[in-house]
């Protein structure tokens, strides 16, 4: 790794920094590879685009620069960031830099050390952090251009539906209703523009290492312009409350004392954004739908050998989750009717 490339580097870009430096590979960040920067100035966050060929619209780790730097100055909580280096002979690909803060990631989404009225506050502040980014006017922040305003559901299930077709590996009438149904029943109401985050949820948050708090929303990777409801319904499909059915993944029900089910969350987000979530069942249908495009893409590619030599045991599951994500949005679309 190259520490004295990057000490030069932050010694000139980034302020009140001092060498010398040591990098330790964080967990998480699998998309990104995400670094802690441990300096005689103290310690920093380093989050790089992959080595090697990838794909243009991916990885685009300046986008999420820009998008936390915008927001610095918004009810949002977005570490601080220092520079952007777009100079591949510093780390071999490009960079960015932000403040490291000394808090939790929550990777157990049934927070099984936590008391109860704790695990209440963590989705307070939640429902708090994601509000706050559905009520930031982008061209207010200077992301006017952050991406196409208007359409955005339009284009999430033209560029799905196609998606999955090129991957499909066998009928599922669910989907196929789904392709059908979704967009015949796209909301009507003039689509505000707002920052979509893509993928809000708990594991992608730092919390206060003490307090129920979010003090860092992270992985704002595939922001961009959209419907706010969009993250309000992913984020009903990471959840599994006492009273839901099945969420995202087998194994995460959150039904331990002090969890809430998707309705209370709902209602919860209501109040403290003052939006109308009468239509939030679309969003989570679609929500649903989009997490098993994505899932049987993976499928697909691992039945064509491109996933390596991993066991079949290992990813056969994926199927089932295809169809599970499929018949949970279909319980959706019959709450519509």
């Amino acid at each position: 790794m190259a520490e004295a490339e990057l000490t030069t580097w932050m010694a000139a870009h980034v302020e009140g920094f001092r060498g010398p430096l040591t990098l330790t590979r964080l967990a998480g960040g699998q998309s990104n590879p995400t670094w802690r920067v441990d300096a005689a100035s103290g310690p920093y966050v380093l989050r790089q685009k992959p080595l090697g060929k990838v794909l243009p619209s991916a990885h685009q780790v300046d986008r999420e620069f820009r998008v936390m730097q915008a927001l610095a100055d918004t009810d949002v909580p977005v570490p601080h960031v220092y520079a952007l280096c777009k100079d591949d002979a510093v780390m071999g690909s490009m960079f960015f830099v932000m403040e490291f803060l000394d808090g939790r990631t929550l990777f157990n989404p049934q927070l099984p050390d936590l008391a109860p009225s704790e695990r209440a506050g963590i989705f307070d502040a939640m429902n708090g952090a994601i509000a706050a980014i559905s009520l930031v006017d982008p061209n207010a922040v200077g992301l006017g251009d952050y991406g196409r305003q208007g359409g955005y559901i339009e284009r999430q299930v033209s560029r799905w539906s196609k998606q999955y077709r090129a991957s499909e590996t066998k009928v599922i009438p669910a989907m196929n209703s789904l392709i059908d149904w979704l967009p015949q029943n796209m909301p009507t109401a003039p689509e505000e523009v707002r920052l979509a985050h893509g993928d809000f949820r708990l594991d992608n948050m730092i919390i206060h290492p003490e307090e129920p708090r979010v003090i860092a929303v992270l992985d704002w990777e595939i922001c961009t312009l959209g419907d706010p409801l969009a993250d309000v319904g992913l984020l009903q499909v990471y959840w599994n409350g006492p009273n839901d059915d099945a969420g995202a993944w087998n194994g995460t029900s959150t039904s331990a004392p002090g969890f809430w089910d998707r309705r209370q969350l709902a209602e919860r987000y209501a109040e403290v954004s003052g939006r109308d979530i009468s239509h939030l069942d679309f969003y989570v249908a679609f929500a649903f739908w989009k997490l098993a495009c994505i899932i049987e893409g993976v499928y697909s590619r691992y039945l064509g050998g491109a996933l390596g030599d991993r066991p079949p045991e290992e990813l056969a599951p994926f199927k089932l989750q295809v169809e599970q994500a499929a018949a949970t949005a279909e319980k959706y679309l019959d709450a519509l009717a």
